[in-house]
């Protein structure tokens, strides 16, 4: 059996196999299809200083190979996690990550202090991708001195291992990663969803009531083992790739583009079982292949 142990920063993890913010919904969810605690980590989902509603409906498209979301980070702020949500999940024996969204750095600040004080979140995992209403909309990660400005604020109140998820909604995604280790983050996840839209030909209209949403799903696998291939280059703090990855083979293959550990996200809507299953194959794959740890694919392509 080969050792699945990974480590982000800090944190080891019983092994590289994580969920993704937002298709996961805190963990609870899932716990009648599988046993969550074999899991490596958790990315609960997007959590903000204030209770936000979303977006109007429709607000989800399914699309060739993918769908489109624009849920608009629902949730009932950061409180309410630590009051309702923290007690319910924090005795999972696996790592429960936060991610923290917001609309201006104080807002990020704000909630990342909150969920700083949860002793059994070793985690958080900073969106940068949410718009920030004091520069026009323009989300915080699509320049470098955006996604710089926020991490240095964050980092100077949070402590503990601090993730970047960066988005792929830019010219050149490791001139980002590059930005935000400077600032400290112990890690990046990528990649957050590329901006996209459908189409009704009949009513002439746009499927989502915000025209434009995220897309995810097997249809940007290719772009996100792209970007983390490129990220991989660049800086030498951990790599979290996510974006299409429904089996162990889409798992290795972004391991051997430079991931140390994956997150599963849309597919989780497709099979609820489907990170145990990777979990599985992970271990299956290095063992046929004479590897004894699986941090040895890390950036072992060829």
């Amino acid at each position: 059996m080969a050792e699945l142990k990974v480590t982000i920063g800090n944190l080891e993890l019983k092994n590289p196999v994580m969920t993704a913010s937002g298709t996961f919904g805190y963990g609870t969810e899932y716990t009648d299809f599988i046993n969550i605690e074999r899991l490596g980590g958790i990315f609960v989902k997007g959590t903000t200083a204030e209770p936000r509603e979303g977006n109007n409906y429709p607000r989800l498209a399914e699309t060739p190979s993918g769908m489109l979301n624009a849920v608009g980070l629902q949730n009932k702020g950061a409180d309410y996690f630590v009051e309702k949500i923290y007690p319910e999940i924090k005795g999972y024996n696996t790592h429960m990550i936060v991610n923290v969204s917001g609309s201006s750095i104080e807002s990020y600040v704000e909630c990342a202090e909150k969920i700083a004080q949860l002793d059994k979140i070793p985690a958080i995992e900073l969106n940068i991708s949410c718009p920030n209403v004091k520069e026009g909309g323009m989300a915080f990660g699509v320049t470098c001195h955006g996604a710089a400005e926020v991490v240095r604020a964050v980092r100077k109140v949070y402590p503990k291992v601090l993730i970047v998820k960066l988005s792929p909604n830019v010219t050149d995604i490791s001139e980002i990663a590059r930005a935000v280790e400077a600032e400290g983050a112990d890690s990046v996840s990528l990649i957050n969803t590329l901006l996209g839209m459908a189409i009704h030909a009949e009513s002439r209209k746009p499927v989502l009531s915000t025209i434009t949403g995220g897309l995810s799903g097997p249809a940007v696998k290719p772009i996100a083992l792209r970007m983390v291939w490129q990220t991989y280059k660049a800086v030498k703090i951990p790599i979290i790739g996510l974006g299409g990855i429904s089996d162990w083979r889409d798992a290795v293959e972004f391991m051997l583009a430079g991931a140390t550990a994956i997150q599963v996200g849309t597919y989780n809507f497709i099979d609820p079982t489907a990170s145990v299953k990777i979990i599985d194959g992970l271990n299956e794959y290095c063992d046929r292949n004479g590897f004894s740890s699986v941090h040895e694919l890390t950036g072992a392509l060829l």
